[in-house]
């Protein structure tokens, strides 16, 4: 059930200091998702090399998983905000490096794999502060309202975004690029200055290892955050491989090359649209709602089994945006309300690691089960599995009632 929510208070949360996070976050998704684009574009233009590509790449995605706990622990102890604003900083700083090198004629693959890293360790102490600074600027109440205004930002950014990366790095170079992303960071980094300095929780005589044990036991103790991240867990593992790696290949077989990116470009407005919608939306029992709308994730890799066709994928691909974004909005919401708040960046630390864990794994399973099988035959049976995973949460009481 949707309670409708009057638009004056949307105005008066763009006005106040969730208005700040607001726009820096903005800016900062706008930088970083030109970055990934002219990143990748640069070093192919310089080296010509897809191994200095994937080095670089690794170098950046590594350490989202191996620090994103040290993260967590250290937005709960030494308050979100600054954290924030130290990691835009040190992004800021290593993302200006690497457009120096590419400026100056002077690229190493050694070097930007380096800064690379350093821009990678940012991003993964950064996560577990975002999604615990947002109950900091809000009201409860507004939270699914403000998580929805993010969510639409976020996705309209990276739709412009990227097109924007390809025209800058055609005409001038990525190195110019990443100097406006370098720019954005230390914009959003002023634009965090300006959130309000609390939330810190100081914890005497206790170390970093203890804090992230006693965050451990938090998280284990949540039954329903934990069930979450495995489902979320087993639902990633069926569908980032199938979908990046068999889609293009089903619906390229079909339509060409224009027809992945079509899809693309369908899923990506049914993200948007969903987003903004659900601005104006709250929903009172958000576990279930988000766990009945995830379902409708699974409709894209079904469509891969039944049908390759650009048409029918595209369709299946907005249902797909509508309720991954639903899912994704009223998790968000849920976490941040039910989980103590001197734990939260912990716990979503470790709500994101079980999550997604399983990504990089399904990339690389996914076309070996895909030569045996079939291409087709795995995205439909990865359908099925995603849409038990989505549901299996729902035997439990605690989040039915959510």
């Amino acid at each position: 059930m949707t309670i409708d929510l009057p638009a004056r208070p949307v105005r008066r949360l763009l006005r106040g200091r969730f208005g700040w996070f607001f726009a820096g976050r903005a800016v900062d998704i706008f930088g970083t998702s030109m970055s990934t684009v002219a990143l990748a574009l640069a070093v192919l233009q310089v080296s010509g090399e897809a191994t200095d590509l994937g080095i670089v790449l690794a170098a950046n995605v590594t350490p989202g998983l191996l620090l994103m706990l040290a993260g967590g622990v250290l937005a709960d102890r030494v308050g979100r905000r600054g954290l924030l604003i130290a990691a835009n900083t040190v992004s800021a700083a290593a993302t200006g490096a690497i457009a120096v090198l590419l400026l100056c004629g002077r690229y190493q693959v050694a070097a930007v794999a380096g800064l690379s890293l350093v821009t990678g360790a940012a991003a993964a102490f950064a996560q577990p502060a975002l999604r615990g600074v947002v109950p900091e600027l809000v009201a409860d109440v507004d939270l699914q309202r403000a998580n929805a205004l993010l969510a639409s930002s976020r996705h309209a950014v990276r739709i412009v975004a990227p097109a924007v990366a390809g025209l800058v790095t055609a005409t001038a170079g990525g190195g110019w690029a990443l100097v406006v992303d370098a720019v954005s960071c230390l914009v959003a980094a002023v634009f965090f200055l300006r959130l309000p300095a609390r939330g810190r929780v100081v914890v005497s005589g206790r170390s970093v290892l203890a804090d992230l044990v006693a965050g451990w036991r938090i998280f284990r103790s949540l039954r329903w955050v934990l069930v979450g991240s495995v489902s979320f867990a087993v639902m990633n593992a069926v569908n980032a491989g199938p979908w990046n790696v068999l889609g293009p290949m089903l619906v390229s077989a079909r339509g060409g090359p224009f027809g992945w990116g079509a899809v693309l470009s369908v899923r990506a407005v049914g993200l948007l649209v969903m987003s903004v919608v659900a601005v104006r939306l709250g929903w009172r029992r958000p576990l279930r709602t988000g766990r009945v709308f995830g379902v409708l994730s699974a409709v894209p890799l079904l469509a891969l089994g039944v049908s390759g066709s650009p048409w029918v994928v595209g369709v299946a691909a907005f249902v797909g945006g509508v309720g991954m974004t639903v899912s994704a909005i009223t998790w968000d919401s849920a976490v941040q309300v039910r989980v103590p708040r001197e734990a939260l960046s912990r716990v979503a630390s470790f709500d994101d690691l079980f999550s997604f864990v399983t990504v990089p794994l399904s990339g690389l399973a996914v076309g070996p089960f895909a030569g045996w099988f079939g291409a087709s035959r795995v995205a439909g049976v990865c359908g099925v599995v995603f849409v038990v995973a989505a549901l299996v949460p729902l035997l439990s009481a605690e989040t039915r009632r959510g």
